[in-house]
C-alpha cells in the first residue's frame, strides 16, 4: 500500500425499519458483521458480532440496537475499524436477520426495510431489500483486504432463506465467485 491510498479505514452500516402495523407482532431485525480469516475468506467466519456481542479485539461494535423499529433514524447500527483490523483477518461480511419469533417472516412482510454504508459522511451504499423480498436474512456489504490497496467495499444484496444461525455460518459463501 502507498501513502497515498490507504483504502477504506473505517465504516458505519446501518438498518431501518418502520415498526409493524397495529395488532401485529413487533418485528425485529437485527443487523451481523462476519470476519474471515486471509487463509479462508469465503468458509467459516473468524467471529460474528451481533446483538450482545462484539469484537475480541473492539474492533467491530454495535452502536445501536431496537428490538422494534420504533427508533428515530436507523434502528441497528454497527461500526468496523478495518484500519485496526489484525492482518490475519481479510474480509469482513455485513448483513441482517429477521428474527422469527414469534412469527415467521421474510422481507415481504418487513414495512420499509432500508441499509446504509458509509465511511464518515461519504454513503458508499444506500438501498432496500426489495431484490430479496422471500428471504429471512441478507448481506449488503462486504468488505475485502486487497495488500496493495488496503479495505475495498463490495456492495450488492444477497437473500438468505434459513435461520439466523445457518445464516451467520454461512454467509461469507454467499456470492462466492
Amino acid at each position: 500500500m502507498n501513502g497515498l491510498n490507504k483504502g477504506i479505514r473505517k465504516v458505519e452500516a446501518a438498518v431501518k425499519w418502520d415498526p409493524s402495523p397495529a395488532g401485529q407482532p413487533p418485528t425485529d431485525l437485527d443487523i451481523v458483521a462476519a470476519t474471515y480469516l486471509a487463509s479462508d475468506p469465503h468458509g467459516e467466519p473468524a467471529y460474528v458480532v451481533h446483538f450482545d456481542s462484539r469484537s475480541p479485539d473492539g474492533t467491530v461494535y454495535l452502536n445501536r440496537d431496537s428490538t422494534d423499529g420504533k427508533g428515530f433514524g436507523w434502528d441497528e447500527v454497527l461500526t468496523v475499524e478495518l484500519e485496526r483490523l489484525d492482518p490475519r483477518y481479510a474480509r469482513v461480511v455485513v448483513g441482517v436477520v429477521i428474527q422469527q419469533r414469534p412469527a415467521h417472516r421474510t422481507f415481504v412482510s418487513v414495512v420499509n426495510p432500508g441499509f446504509r454504508v458509509r465511511e464518515g459522511y461519504s454513503v458508499l451504499a444506500e438501498g432496500d431489500f426489495g431484490s430479496v423480498l422471500g428471504a429471512t436474512a441478507a448481506t449488503f456489504a462486504d468488505f475485502v483486504r486487497d495488500p496493495d490497496e488496503g479495505w475495498t467495499f463490495r456492495d450488492g444484496v444477497r437473500g438468505f432463506e434459513d435461520d439466523p444461525a445457518t445464516f451467520t455460518r454461512l454467509m461469507g459463501r454467499l456470492g462466492q465467485a
